[in-house]
């Protein structure tokens, strides 16, 4: 199953030539950037050492749906592992009986770093101590961000996003239109998970043609719609989050490749780019910091209106309408 990983060609040899030989070890860290696939690489890996034959059972763990895999995950909104969730699993896999069909049992961790004192207190116990058979998978966005008694008990490797080439090969496999594909393996820079979402989860589609949108207004100058669009997320700080890193990448791309700003975002060049992104990051810390929701986007409006539009607010000066009553 670690041959279905994209890329990344070293690590699957590493992983494969140690699991055939009996030498994997009991706890791996599989790190990666958010969309990179670290999770996907966790449970083929999980699947090749559960199912060495392949078939059904395999196929499910890739689906989340074996029952020889206990996952743990961060919850609520500060995102943490308790501590309770650490203890009922270790729990289940010291109590419970291997099953005949299976190598072994597999523990997922995904997102270690969510791991707080008490948690990974919880967690060691069972790492230095694992009962027969089970292999820990542990997935996180940075090593520098898993506490370091976690850490060293584990054997570190680095998921790596893929050529754009690759990833769109991958989207057209995963029946993605070829220009669709094409589009998303470049915007996000060859992280697969990324781009599936993106085109499969209608909350991240929606924030990706709202950012296209918003980009165009800016590039037109049209202060009245670019408010109105940003108004929409007065009362939705997950939203705005996601239309602020959405735009980010847009932005990004336009400074890779200007002809995508004129293609995809409304005609948005590299300069108008770059002022996006400083009243994006303003906006994000605002954000982060507890900012007033409101406020915050009122003055990520009044930004764009300031900085992106030189030119369609001196036309709108120009034609004797004032500014503020266009908006």
């Amino acid at each position: 199953m670690l041959e279905r990983l994209a890329g990344n060609d070293a690590l699957k040899a590493e992983l494969g030539t140690a699991l055939r030989g009996g030498r994997l070890p009991h706890a791996v860290l599989l790190v990666g950037e958010p969309g990179c696939g670290a999770g996907f690489a966790a449970r083929c890996l999980a699947a090749d050492y559960l199912y060495p034959a392949g078939g059904p059972h395999a196929e499910a763990v890739l689906k989340k749906e074996d029952t020889e895999c206990l996952v743990l995950q961060g919850e609520g909104a500060s995102g943490q592992i308790p501590v309770k969730k650490v203890r009922e699993a270790r729990e289940a896999i010291q109590r419970s009986a291997l099953s005949t069909d299976a190598a072994g049992r597999v523990l997922f961790i995904y997102g270690a770093q969510n791991l707080n004192g008490s948690s990974a207190n919880a967690m060691l116990k069972i790492i230095e101590e694992p009962p027969e058979g089970v292999l820990f998978l542990l997935t996180a966005t940075s090593a520098a961000t898993v506490l370091p008694t976690i850490r060293s008990r584990c054997a570190a490797y680095t998921i790596a996003p893929v050529p754009a080439a690759d990833c769109a090969a991958r989207l057209k496999a995963e029946r993605l239109l070829a220009k669709a594909a094409e589009e998303l393996a470049f915007l996000y820079e060859g992280h697969i998970g990324t781009a599936l979402k993106s085109w499969n989860d209608p909350t991240a589609k929606a924030a990706l043609g709202m950012a296209k949108t918003l980009c165009g207004y800016a590039a037109q100058g049209d202060t009245y719609r670019a408010l109105a669009l940003l108004t929409k997320y007065e009362r939705d700080k997950d939203g705005f989050a996601a239309l602020l890193w959405t735009l980010d990448q847009l932005c990004s791309a336009v400074l890779r490749r200007p002809a995508y700003g004129q293609e995809q975002c409304g005609g948005l060049t590299p300069a108008g780019a770059a002022k996006i992104l400083n009243a994006d990051a303003r906006a994000r810390k605002s954000l982060t910091g507890n900012g007033n929701l409101r406020l915050n986007v009122a003055v990520l409006a009044g930004r764009l209106r300031e900085k992106a539009f030189p030119e369609g607010e001196a036309a709108l000066h120009a034609s004797g309408v004032p500014p503020l009553q266009q908006c």
